[in-house]
């Protein structure tokens, strides 16, 4: 009768433990909220990077416009107008460098 007691007591003391160590519902739930939240703020973050990316690139567009439109009424000689080509031509491949390791820091520090 003792050893059935003692069995018995050893059954009930692992299956309270076992359940204890059981997730609850609401600790589920919690943890599903908690990656969502995360899912979330890495979304947000993907776009804000995304939206400087396309902000940049239509501030480059629209500059670039600009220049090919100077550059074909530019009246001012041949020499003076190459000249004012390269210019823009340099000024345009350097706002590209910048926009493009603007870009890779906005990766890095999302």
């Amino acid at each position: 009768m003792k050893t059935i007691f003692v069995a018995l007591v050893a059954v009930f003391a692992m299956a309270s433990l076992a359940h204890a160590e059981e997730p609850t519902l609401s600790e589920k739930a919690s943890a599903e909220m908690h990656k969502a939240k995360e899912a979330t703020k890495e979304a947000a973050a993907d776009a804000k990077v995304e939206a400087k990316k396309a902000g940049r690139k239509a501030k480059r567009m629209a500059k670039k416009g600009v220049h090919r439109a100077e550059e074909a009424v530019c009246m001012e000689g041949d020499m003076k107008c190459a000249a004012k080509k390269a210019g823009n031509r340099i000024e345009e491949g350097k706002d590209a460098t910048v926009d493009a390791a603007k870009d890779v820091k906005d990766e890095v520090s999302k």
